[in-house]
């Protein structure tokens, strides 16, 4: 078996010391400068089909255990915390539209949305404030962080899923349903006016 070279030694050491997932830009800042692209290549090559593997989500890589054992190394948590429907709503949409800002959020869920459910999103580590909107009154916007897309296992916001994929998993069915009913309620009210 040969024995890697000294970068991809050093590139592999760093990330598994990393306290969090690194962009290749930390790396190299890290290694003086190197190139370590092709290192990084090398190294998820190796890892591929192992107990961990190297994985790049959201510009950052760092090691995680492969998805088909995960399941030999969960504890139990404490404190486990599950989101309010309001904030899993406004994580959705500030997923889909980010960068977005509050009064967008309240526009698209039609009621208004407590400071606490962006808070909570914020010191989970999954939205971010990307800035404030150029317009009256400068509104904060937010958007998603590289921690949201290692959590969803996606690589970029692109690999979320469609109105098919949601359709498919039964996810919009309730939805349509309820907004079938509603349409044809009106219809009904329209026609008895």
């Amino acid at each position: 078996m040969e024995r890697p070279d000294d970068l991809v030694r050093a590139v592999e050491a760093a990330l598994f010391a990393a306290d969090a997932p690194m962009s290749v830009e930390e790396i190299a800042r890290h290694l003086n400068g190197a190139a370590v692209e092709g290192a990084l290549e090398t190294l998820a090559a190796h890892y591929a089909g192992r107990g961990i593997e190297l994985v790049e989500r959201g510009g950052r890589w760092h090691f995680q255990t492969a998805p088909n054992l995960a399941h030999l190394l969960r504890r139990e948590r404490e404190d486990v915390r599950r989101l309010s429907r309001a904030a899993t709503e406004a994580l959705a949409i500030i997923a889909y539209h980010e960068p977005v800002s509050r009064a967008e959020i309240e526009a698209i869920r039609g009621v208004q949305t407590a400071r606490g459910t962006l808070d909570v999103l914020m010191e989970a580590g999954w939205v971010r404030v990307a800035g404030r909107r150029e317009g009256p009154g400068r509104p904060t916007i937010y958007a998603t962080t590289p921690t949201f897309l290692a959590h969803f296992g996606l690589e970029t916001r692109r690999d979320l899923p469609g109105i098919e994929e949601l359709r498919a998993a039964g996810l919009l069915d309730p939805v349509e349903a309820v907004f079938a009913g509603m349409m044809e309620d009106g219809e009904q009210e329209l026609g008895q006016a």
